[in-house]
């Protein structure tokens, strides 16, 4: 066990997430403190916390980590489970003790209200019910308990702003409050200090309906929010709840029923129609149609049969079958989208940068401005100027909160990645959001992302003499040492056909050409048309005009050789995807160039590049090939999406600004790409960059109501308004104002989870 080097928290040294420092291995807890060990060009003072069971953090500044429930020392807000899967039942606790002190404050600070309008309406005798002596006591009574007990979470968070040097909206909160509450207290206490100038009819203007009023609207607004942020983690809540909670375990012919804990990875289940697939493993016995929904977003079930893997919580339709189980606990594909979406919601956009800017200037701005107002109104202000100052100033400081300012940005990723994860999208971070709405050229790896990815022999043609069988036995035996993707297709024709697989020495593979080997002592070459002129070995004519033949029909060819004599070629295709078309005809409205990346002949790609519409086709490449064909797009100003699926293309994937994997493809590809596809299909591209255009636009709405309600109402609290129309905006209002400014970013936002 290590700990990681920026939040200090315990890692596995198992953990995907390392970086080589010095030949060291460094891991870490996620991808954020990664990133900034990796920049490392500001100090970082993090809360360091280990071995707790649950670790807290906040969404608008994730480097603070703590083992438990509280607030953030930064920006005030309250922490959030960093692990998903503990404490279900902390969102509510806080909704529930906001509910209460909403409910007391406001059950307090009516009466407080009614006994302030009553001494302002002459009709209304207050004093037959309470004799005027009494009524400022009364008031301090009321309003105390609201606000020292039902607002005194405010003055702590404002507290630690000034020893953290973190000004945030809790400064200009237990600012506000405090000075309207405390000035009032003065006056009932010690009302000889006063002047008389500030005294009407030997009484002083007491402010502690504003002061418990501001407070009780303050807790609503963040009870509603805290309710609406509850709304953004139920991506993560439906994901888990999805998860089986038994499964029938067969064990010497016997079957039981255990709970979903306790299976090990090689048990056997039995899986019943109706009933959820308890995990992930593969199909020994049986077949069914299985509804994979959940983790594609598509509806239509997938036919499953003996071989075929099954993913955990997914919905058995139709028949019984039997799987062996290879993966339990966190190594689960729901554990994985669970893990990825809950990093991806905590992690920051670049546009999150300008807020952060802004804010970082805004409180100390503000009060310089409440200041000002304050000074400008005592001093030329009409009388009682005393009152108006005051008013003015608290006006200011409750109206620009910039809670609204700090929610835009996260509030709208954390809805976003979750309504992906539904969709089947598993985006790795908020920058991957931010960068795909900015792409105009999608460079797409063909096999397994354009095709099917399950090529087959579908043409086997000889030179004169040559035996079928004897071609195929040793195309066969030279591919079972190969990982490429064609190998699979030449080895099941050739056991379809019954030819003789042998063990081959000397095996070489040259990447991007082909193989050698020596099979019963001769030498065999395979791969393509150039690999195998490459090797000073004749093709006859008739040959290369079939093969041409060959590729007009998209059929990729593979040449084999023996002794240095060419005994005959293999016609492979690999099917088109039926979403294919209909994806890239969906990515050309949006505005993007697509462009196409394949090893295959570039005669052969080119009839699958006019079939599809492609905008330009690259050919004949080598794995490497790709990464620097990523760089040359870049270079000239695009900006790449890259959609691959195989080990050779994640150096491809980690180059583009945005890398897509394919959920059928290796592990390799989706740990170097940004956003992963459960089902490999062209289409969850589109819905993926459609789905960034929505965050986006989400994200600059929020930031766009935040300013301007900013911009607007800091000049209107300040009285601009006044000599000219007679306009004072009262802190009452500008309390309420401040609390539903954030409710509507928050509602905004929701907004996204309707999105399809």
């Amino acid at each position: 066990m290590s700990k990681d080097p920026i939040c200090g928290m315990d890692v596995g040294t198992s953990s995907p997430i390392k970086v080589k420092k010095d030949g060291q291995d460094v891991y870490f807890c996620s991808e954020y403190c990664k990133e900034k060990f990796l920049q490392q060009n500001e100090p970082l003072k993090p809360v360091i916390v280990q071995n707790g069971k649950i670790t807290y953090t906040c969404s608008m500044h994730p480097e603070i980590r703590q083992d438990h429930p509280g607030d953030c020392p930064k920006c005030g807000m309250h922490l959030e489970p960093l692990n998903q899967t503990g404490e279900k039942n902390e969102d509510q606790k806080d909704i529930r003790s906001l509910s209460h002190k909403f409910w007391f404050g406001l059950a307090l600070t009516i009466p407080l209200v009614l006994l302030v309008i009553g001494e302002m309406i002459p009709s209304i005798n207050i004093q037959a019910f309470v004799p005027q002596q009494l009524l400022p006591f009364i008031q301090l009574i009321l309003a105390t308990p609201v606000v020292l007990w039902a607002g005194g979470m405010f003055f702590v968070k404002g507290w630690q702003s000034l020893v953290n040097r973190s000004l945030n909206m809790f400064t200009l909160i237990a600012i506000g409050v405090g000075a309207a509450y405390g000035y009032s207290v003065v006056a009932v206490l010690f009302p000889q200090i006063f002047p008389e100038t500030l005294k009407k009819m030997g009484k002083i203007d007491l402010y502690f309906e504003s002061a418990s009023f501001i407070t009780v609207l303050i807790i609503l607004g963040q009870l509603l929010e805290a309710r609406a942020r509850s709304q953004t983690g139920q991506a993560i809540k439906a994901l888990l709840g999805l998860a089986a909670k038994n499964a029938h375990r067969v064990r010497n012919g016997t079957e039981e029923e255990v709970p979903i804990d306790t299976v090990e990875k090689g048990d056997i289940l039995r899986v019943r129609p109706g009933e959820k697939v308890p995990l992930d493993g593969v199909i020994t016995e049986g077949k069914s149609n299985i509804d994979e929904s959940m983790i594609s977003g598509e509806p239509m079930p997938v036919e499953k049969n003996i071989g075929d893997r099954v993913i955990g919580a997914t919905v058995n339709q139709t028949g019984t079958f039997v799987i062996k189980v290879d993966k339990i606990g966190s190594e689960t594909l729901l554990s994985q989208i669970v893990h990825m979406v809950a990093e991806a919601q905590r992690s920051r956009a670049p546009i999150q940068n300008l807020a952060d800017k802004v804010s970082g200037y805004f409180v100390p701005v503000v009060i310089l401005i409440s200041i000002a107002s304050f000074l400008i109104w005592i001093n030329v202000g009409p009388e009682p100027r005393i009152e108006y100052a005051i008013l003015i100033a608290l006006a200011v400081l409750i109206i620009a909160c910039p809670c609204a300012l700090g929610l835009a940005t996260p509030m709208s990723i954390m809805v976003g990645v979750g309504q992906g994860a539904q969709m089947g999208i598993l985006i790795k971070n908020a920058e991957s959001i931010e960068k795909s709405e900015k792409v105009t050229h999608l460079l797409i790896d063909k096999t397994g992302t354009l095709t099917e990815g399950k090529p087959k022999v579908v043409t086997c043609f000889l030179d004169q003499g040559s035996n079928e069988s004897q071609l195929l036995s040793m195309a066969a035996s030279l591919e079972q040492n190969s990982e490429h993707p064609l190998a699979r297709a030449i080895i099941d024709y050739a056991k379809e056909k019954n030819a003789k697989i042998g063990s081959v020495q000397n095996f070489e593979s040259v990447t991007g050409g082909g193989l050698k080997g020596d099979l019963d002592g001769q030498g065999i070459i395979l791969g393509k048309q150039k690999f195998i002129g490459d090797q000073k070995i004749g093709i006859p004519e008739d040959l290369k005009v079939k093969s041409v033949e060959l590729q007009a029909k998209a059929q990729t060819v593979v040449w084999v050789a023996v002794e240095k004599k060419v005994i005959g070629m293999l016609g492979i295709s690999d099917p088109i995807k039926k979403t294919t078309p209909q994806a890239i005809e969906a990515l050309h409205k949006m505005g993007i160039k697509v462009v196409m990346l394949t090893g295959d002949n570039r005669k052969t790609a080119e009839v699958i590049g006019r079939e599809l519409n492609i905008d330009e086709v690259q050919a004949e490449l080598e794995p490497r090939s790709k990464q620097e064909i990523v760089k040359k797009f870049k270079a000239h100003g695009a900006v790449v999406m890259m959609a691959g699926d195989g080990i050779n293309d994640a150096p491809a994937l980690a180059e583009a600004e945005v890398g897509v994997a394919m959920g059928t493809g290796t592990d390799v590809a989706i740990q170097s790409a940004g956003i992963t596809l459960v089902k490999g299909d062209l289409n969850g591209i589109v819905k993926a960059l459609k789905l960034s255009r929505a965050v986006m636009s989400n994200i600059r709405q929020n930031l766009f109501f935040a300013f301007i309600y900013n911009a607007l109402g800091i000049p209107v609290a300040a009285g601009i308004l006044y000599p000219f129309f007679g306009i004072l905006l009262n802190p009452i209002i500008a309390g309420a104002a401040m609390s539903f400014s954030s409710v509507s970013v928050i509602a905004n936002a929701l907004r996204l989870s309707r999105f399809r």
